[in-house]
């Protein structure tokens, strides 16, 4: 039988109870169309990407199946009629993942390491205030180099006006009346 990831996100106003219940209830009906439900990981209750249906966060679940295609067809028929899943992804994988999922193992890993220390990167608590580009750490400190590109030159020099050609004459005013628009003298 071909192997399958599933996964679905489930509204966040339903408890983590019931988000396993419904992952138990799309494992039976995998297993009475024939088929086996290997791993099952909740994965919590996450920020989604952008909102659906007005939730900002969903129960996050993992399904690895092997079961026939049959069987993943009448699961997700009856994920499109729930109201608690606000999305589902389903997958055919060469062979299932053994293990924990990388989402478990990145947040098994942060665990270990704890919270983050030092100072913050790009921020506007940097030394400076300002915005910061991954080159400034590797460039040492500044020294005598100028805070910015436009200190070493020295004060703008505005263009000189052009001078009047000698050769040329002199515009001499007009003691003209310009012409009148309305056509009355």
């Amino acid at each position: 039988m071909p192997f399958y990831e599933n996964v679905f996100i489930a509204r966040q106003d339903i408890s983590a109870a019931q988000a396993d219940t419904l992952a138990e209830t799309f494992s039976n009906v995998i297993t009475e169309q024939g088929g086996k439900v290997t791993k099952k990981e909740n994965w919590g209750l996450r920020n989604i990407a952008y909102r659906i249906n007005k939730n900002r966060k969903g129960h996050y679940i993992l399904l690895n199946i092997d079961a026939p295609p049959a069987a993943v067809t009448e699961m997700e028929r009856q994920m499109r009629i729930s109201e608690d899943i606000l999305r589902y992804l389903t997958v055919r994988v060469e062979e299932l993942e053994e293990g924990p999922s990388a989402i478990m193992r990145r947040s098994r890993d942060d665990d270990e390491r704890g919270p983050r220390d030092g100072p913050r990167r790009y921020g506007r608590d940097d030394e400076g205030g300002g915005r910061r580009s991954f080159r400034d750490d590797d460039r040492g400190p500044r020294g005598d180099r100028p805070r910015f590109r436009d200190e070493n030159r020295g004060p703008r020099e505005e263009p000189a006006a052009a001078a009047p050609v000698a050769d040329a004459p002199a515009e001499a005013p007009t003691t003209e009346a310009p012409a009148s628009n309305g056509g009355e003298s």
